[in-house]
Parts: structure tokens; sequence; C-alpha cells
């Protein structure tokens, strides 16, 4: 496919390349670059350079050239109020030098997104916490999971947080509340899990060793610490064997999702791990909604 302009008193004695953009929109320079070398883009029917400045009634030609521009959505900061960081500031277990540890709240993300919604980083960036600093996610919690999370005050801290995390010496325990009556009351899952990456297929290996603290004929409830940290990994280790969450609405065996059981009930219960020899413990007490339904299903916490 063939396409050709000729240069208007607009353009005369511009540079090759920015004209392209005038053109066709936000190209990257590599792409012009290649397009050039490969004879691709000509002006006046011979090769040329990108810093050429062309000319009044000069001639360009494009073959086969192919571009759509991406049009990229700036993420928008969420601005808190005054009683959502009040609110999120009382949830705070441990507030150190280094780093925030609370008992996030469930329909929460830890990170905005293209679209203006309520995230920690940007609660807390208006916190009086984190005055002289700001706040950095070492790792990920799901929007819906409640549960112990932590949150760096400095890149120093985040960085050896971080490294803990990838490097698997932080020790996480969650508590779930799922469907039916599992068999085996301890074990361990492995699974080779699925996931999409822009359209890519990519499979990943997850381990959890999972321990069954109640259960009866309709519910049970799991005990599971993740030695892999894959995305969505306990919801969809209880999926594959037929057991899904209670108000799990994408990965679900069941089609309830009425009053209490729309709230996902996966909750980060404990994270252990140790810095220059000093032990760590934090624990997160369980939302009222997760405990009503323990009293419901008739599900009992072992002392």
């Amino acid at each position: 496919m063939l396409r050709s302009f000729t240069v208007n008193s607009a353009y005369d004695n511009m540079r090759l390349d920015r004209y392209l953009r005038n053109k066709l929109g936000n190209i990257p320079q590599s792409l012009i670059e290649k397009n050039l070398r490969s004879g691709k883009i000509k002006l006046n029917k011979k090769k040329t350079k990108s810093s050429v400045k062309i000319k009044l009634n000069d001639k360009i030609e494009l073959f086969n050239f192919y571009f759509k521009e991406k049009i990229i959505q700036k993420k928008v900061k969420f601005k808190p109020s005054n009683i959502v960081i009040k609110e999120n500031e009382d949830l705070i277990i441990d507030n150190n030098d280094d780093f925030v540890v609370l008992n996030k709240s469930a329909g929460i993300s830890v990170q905005g997104g293209t679209k203006s919604k309520k995230n920690l980083i940007d609660i807390f960036s208006k916190s009086k916490i984190f005055d002289g600093t700001k706040p950095y996610s070492v790792h990920r919690l799901d929007k819906d999971t409640s549960g112990v999370f932590i949150i760096a005050k400095h890149r120093q801290s985040a960085q050896l947080l971080t490294s803990l995390f990838r490097l698997r010496k932080v020790h996480k325990t969650y508590l779930a509340i799922c469907h039916g009556e599992i068999e085996k009351d301890t074990g361990e899952w492995l699974n080779e899990l699925i996931r999409y990456d822009n359209g890519k297929k990519i499979i990943e290996k997850a381990k959890t060793l999972y321990k069954v603290l109640d259960k009866n004929s309709n519910s049970s409830l799991v005990e599971m610490k993740p030695i892999t940290g894959r995305k969505h990994q306990l919801r969809k280790q209880l999926f594959n064997i037929g057991h899904s969450i209670y108000g799990d609405q994408k990965y679900n065996s069941s089609n309830s999702f009425k009053g209490i059981n729309k709230q996902l009930m996966l909750h980060s219960y404990q994270l252990r791990f140790i810095i220059k020899d000093k032990k760590y413990t934090y624990k997160a007490l369980l939302p009222n909604y997760f405990k009503k339904l323990l009293l419901i299903k008739r599900l009992n916490i072992p002392n």
C-alpha cells in the first residue's frame, strides 16, 4: 500500500520526522528510523534521513507503513477527604520509622488505576504520617481482600521489603471461608496456574500449604500459607478443587451473591519476617462480616 504527501507552505523547512508526526500521530522515533533505513519512507523517491529539512512541493511516499497511535489514559490521583484519611489511619497496627502496617479494609485498592478510584497510596500520601516522605507499595493484596498490609516510608525500606517478599522471606497466612467440605484436613496444593498478559498465555507454578480449621457439610474454614505469590493464587486454587471462596465473583462454583455473601471471605491474617535479626509478627483482626458468616455457617476458629 502506497501513501503519499506533498509538502505545502505550512511545513516548509520542517524536519521530516516532525512532519510525519504531524501527519500520522505520535510515531516512535525508532519506528521512523527503521522504515527510513528499509526504504519504506522516501523523499522525492530517494532514501533519506529523519533530520532532513523538507521543502515546499517535496513529495513524501510511504510504502506499507502502518501506524496506529495508542491513546494512553493517564492515572488520575484520588483526592481523599480528611474523613477518609482518618478512617484509614485508624486501621494502623504498627507505625515505625521504616514502614506502616495496617489492617486493610476490603473494597479498597492498593494503587490507583486509569480511572479515579480510592486507593491506599493516594490516601496515605496526604496523611501526616508521611510528612517529608511518601508511601511506597511493597507487595500486593487484592482490592476485595482484607487484612495485614505493609506500606514503606522511604525508598531504602521499600527496596528491602520488596526483596524480602520476592525472595519468599515474608511468611504469609490467610484465612478463607469456602463452599463445601474440603475432604483432606491438611496438605499442599501444587498447580500450574494460567493468566494472560496482553493476550499472551502465561503458565506459572503455584504452591500453597493448607490446613482446614473447621468444616461441615456445606462450608469450610481454611488456613493457607502461600509459598509462591501468583496473582489470585489462593482464589484460583480453591476454585480448582471445587471449593470457591464465599463472595468470589470471578472464581466461583456458586452463583449465590446475596447479602453478606457479596463480600470476599479472604483475609490476610498474619505476616512474619526478620530484619537485622529482629523478628516481626503482625496479625489483623477479622472483619465483622467475616465473623458473622462464621456464625451463620457454624464454623469456629480454634483457640
